[in-house]
């Protein structure tokens, strides 16, 4: 079966690219092939935990390591000619593991890099075959089928190997100047190592949800060059409703120094049938830095008022709070957290592609007495996590052709390292990323 997966897989990418060989000529520059785009992403992915107690879980051996190739192919169509036009979008990915090792993936896989079987191996290949129908009309565009959301309260994600997709209807509005609004209704998502799609969904604390959609709404308003605001609400059904506010400036002080900041806010109250019990949220962080030249420096504060985690889509990258960094999201309840962190851009050095990027996060307070039985955290003796503290270091290293055959081929290493209390692991992460985009179309 999953030799069949593969050819098919590998079959559509080939398809792609010849199908896009037939007569453009006939179609005008604003036509279904004359719009039309293919791209592929070669994506070179190795990561391990090391966890320092020596076990994440009672059954495992405490270290979890993968080696995988992933290939991303991606088809755009262009609209076809009339006030409503017309097109599809497709997708073919495939994710080929190169290296576990005997007894050191782990069961259920820690890094989340591949699929696993019942005994916790990891599966030797998967793939991810989609598409969406799409429609213009004027300054609007729908999309039905598989699609890629970004928004602050729903938002794919694509930290491993294959990136999470959605299914279901989206829509985007720019006809003011400025403005961009999105909406959506999905009833369906399938995780970066998940080959289908599952018809319930899963949050990152709670894990699966029987719930059979999240809708969401809002926009992003620029109101001038150097300040833009947004505000987006969403609704798990009978899990929660969500709700953000986001405002992000820059003010240029003198020559190359600027002054940048930004704040985030989430409300998160429980819905319908309560999937997730009762809980009210509030969670908010706050940035300011200032950049000059090559350099980049930026101060966080973010908190968790709220008695409960809080919580989102699992492997999503809906969550836009400043502290939520390459582990740790400092989202516990009534946590409190700081963050430093600074830039380096080596084009200022005459080496231009090469970047640099180390922070450092401590949170403290985090209180599980009043958390909700879902989200509820004990110790030993059954009695709730109080006065839990944690903090987080990572430093980051990327360089990105710039010339040649191989350009926008990127490098990437990312190192990390936690230490927490009783509620969180001890453990240190390596990721080493290389990817290869080739634009076909």
């Amino acid at each position: 079966m999953r030799n069949k997966r593969t050819r098919l897989s590998i079959a559509i990418l080939c398809s792609l690219a010849s199908g896009t060989t037939l007569n453009a000529a006939e179609e005008s520059t604003e036509g279904f092939i004359e719009g039309s785009s293919l791209s592929i992403l070669n994506r070179n992915f190795y990561m391990n935990r090391d966890f320092r107690h020596g076990q994440s879980s009672p059954s495992d051996n405490g270290y979890s390591e993968a080696w995988a190739h992933g290939i991303i192919g991606r088809f755009e169509s262009g609209f076809t000619q009339g006030t409503v036009g017309f097109g599809i979008d497709a997708f073919a990915m495939l994710g080929l593991k190169l290296e576990t090792g005997d007894g050191r993936y782990g069961p259920g896989g820690t890094v989340n890099l591949l699929p696993v079987n019942s005994e916790g191996e990891a599966e030797d290949e998967y793939s991810k075959l989609g598409g969406a129908l799409k429609a213009r009309l004027f300054d609007t565009l729908i999309k039905a089928g598989d699609v890629f959301p970004t928004t602050p309260v729903v938002h794919y994600g694509d930290s491993r190997l294959l990136p999470e997709t959605f299914r279901g209807v989206t829509l985007e509005n720019v006809s003011i100047d400025g403005l961009k609004l999105q909406g959506g209704r999905l009833h369906a998502m399938s995780q970066p190592q998940q080959s289908g799609m599952r018809g319930d969904f899963a949050t990152f604390y709670a894990g699966t949800v029987d719930s059979p959609w999240v809708a969401y709404f809002g926009g992003d308003y620029r109101v001038s060059d150097n300040l833009s605001v947004s505000l987006y609400s969403s609704r798990l059904e009978d899990a929660w409703n969500q709700h953000y506010a986001g405002l992000y400036g820059e003010y240029p002080l003198a020559g190359e120094l600027t002054l940048f900041g930004g704040l985030n806010y989430y409300k998160a109250v429980d819905q319908g049938q309560k999937l997730l019990d009762e809980f009210d949220n509030d969670i908010y962080s706050g940035k300011v830095g200032v950049r000059q030249g090559a350099h980049s420096l930026a101060l966080s504060y973010q908190r968790n008022a709220g008695d409960d985690d809080f919580d989102y889509l699992r492997q999503s990258d809906s969550i836009f709070v400043d502290n939520s960094i390459q582990y740790s999201d400092f989202n516990s309840p009534k946590e409190r957290s700081w963050m430093l962190r600074y830039d380096l851009d080596m084009a200022s050095f005459g080496i231009p592609g090469l970047s640099f990027m180390t922070r450092y996060a401590r949170g403290s307070d985090a209180d599980y007495s009043n958390a909700n039985a879902t989200y509820m955290r004990r110790d030993a003796n059954g009695d709730p996590l109080v006065d839990q503290k944690r903090w987080e270091r990572n430093i980051e290293a990327k360089y990105v052709v710039q010339t040649g055959s191989l350009k926008d081929m990127s490098f990437r290493v990312r190192q990390m390292t936690t230490r927490a209390t009783d509620f969180e692991s001890d453990l240190d992460e390596v990721r080493l990323i290389v990817e290869y985009p080739l634009e076909v179309l």
